[in-house]
């Protein structure tokens, strides 16, 4: 099977020089968690220059070096990427699957001959994993069980920092070794676009340093059994627009992404 096949072939696109609230406005409407950037050129066309994500946006409205500006005052091309990593629509799926796992990254534009002709996600592959051998494998199987977790009195800025550094999705929140909900890039994003509409210009930073994980967590945790198959974790993750589900068992014992479900989809394509 090849990109061609799942790739969603209506991109949504934004302005390098539109703001952030924008994108996370276009995210919100459109269900997703990035977002190529074009450039209009001289002859009128739409050239594919940077790709933004919910990552990138709440790396940098947490940041100090941005503490006071409003989100209107970000364009873009701030904080993009430049140059994304592309894929053309002819590939194969193990090849784009090791693409988005030695990068790191959750998306890839398609391009064809210079245009961008699609989108091919993390979400996109979850659509395949129905059938053997996704019927067969169960979840304790794929899953993390180093599970990174933070404290609801901690403050924000702790637990973005701890998303920036270590490269993660998410986090979850416990307290007394007991699920008080999850936390993720999105939610601190979304968080820090609604605190800086509201909140005078001379006290963002201080009242930011403040806010604590409580504030703006997910408190609904949606939790999946450690015997379950890989093909139930992609549908319930597909279904309730979820990138990661806690896995348990009689206690807590770790959590499943659609990073782990695209391994093994590199895996068994081929692709070591």
């Amino acid at each position: 099977m090849h990109v061609k096949n799942i790739m969603s072939k209506k991109v949504v696109v934004i302005d390098k020089d539109q703001n952030i609230h924008d994108a996370l406005k276009s995210m919100k409407k459109h269900k997703v968690s990035r977002l190529p950037v074009v450039n209009t050129n001289h002859n009128h066309q739409k050239e594919l220059v940077g790709i933004i994500t919910e990552k990138d946006i709440a790396s940098h409205l947490g940041s100090s070096k941005y503490g006071n500006l409003p989100p209107s005052h970000f364009h873009i091309s701030t904080i993009m990427t430049y140059t994304p990593v592309t894929v053309g629509s002819d590939k194969s799926l193990g090849i784009a699957a090791q693409m988005m796992l030695e990068n790191r990254i959750g998306g890839l534009p398609v391009v064809d001959d210079g245009e961008l002709v699609g989108m091919i996600t993390k979400s996109d592959f979850m659509d395949t994993c129905q059938g053997r051998p996704f019927n067969e494998i169960k979840v304790e199987e794929r899953m993390n069980q180093d599970i990174v977790t933070v404290s609801p009195q901690d403050r924000l800025v702790h637990a973005r920092r701890i998303i920036i550094d270590d490269d993660l999705g998410r986090v979850m929140v416990t307290e007394d070794d007991e699920i008080q909900g999850i936390l993720t890039a999105k939610d601190i994003a979304m968080a820090m676009i609604s605190f800086r509409k509201v909140v005078p210009d001379k006290y963002k930073s201080s009242r930011i340093r403040n806010l604590l994980v409580e504030d703006v967590m997910t408190q609904n945790v949606k939790t999946i059994n450690k015997d379950a198959t890989i093909a139930e974790a992609a549908s319930m993750m597909l279904e309730n627009g979820l990138s990661g589900l806690l896995v348990m068992g009689e206690v807590m014992e770790g959590i499943i992404t659609k990073t782990n479900i695209l391994q093994l989809i590199a895996e068994l394509e081929g692709i070591e």
